[in-house]
């Protein structure tokens, strides 16, 4: 029986990846909760037997249409968010709607052209100094500039 994503038994792993070619990091509008209609780093469910690095080609090859080398981990992080369920144990107010482990990485661009597919709306690459307007968590700006200088250490920039 496959575990469900909203308001699972335990924390599901998610995977994401970084890519920046040109100086600019691919984005994807988010077609599915959790963030459904927002912009974020492509990515997705690890399926079992899968490493983290395979997870994470696989899912920018669905959802974007590029096939990428993953280079190295970024950062691992949980995204947990709580709805109330209408419990009445003082300690049962609320539960996990969604609760991931998400470890995100940079890659770089082997070949294809970025177009949406799978569970995305529209992806585009931006500049680091264009991110704001894109109105992203948090954590993935904080993830994205993270990428950036990670790059630019690669590149002696």
């Amino acid at each position: 029986m496959a575990s469900s994503r909203e308001y699972p038994e335990r924390p599901l792993v998610g995977v994401g990846g970084v890519v920046i070619d040109n100086g600019r990091a691919l984005l994807i509008r988010r077609a599915s909760e959790p963030l459904r209609g927002e912009w974020s780093i492509p990515g997705g469910m690890l399926e079992l037997g899968e490493t983290l690095e395979q997870g994470v080609a696989r899912e920018l090859l669905e959802e974007t249409g590029l096939q990428v080398r993953v280079l190295e981990l970024i950062e691992v992080f949980d995204r947990i968010v709580y709805t109330p369920n209408g419990g009445t144990s003082r300690n049962d107010v609320e539960r996990p709607r969604f609760h991931y482990v998400i470890a995100d990485y940079l890659c770089e661009r082997i070949s294809g052209e970025h177009a949406a597919a799978s569970d995305v709306t529209d992806a585009v690459f931006a500049n680091e100094e264009d991110l704001g307007r894109f109105h992203l968590t948090e954590t993935a700006l904080r993830i994205l500039r993270k990428a950036f200088a990670m790059d630019r250490a690669r590149h002696g920039a």
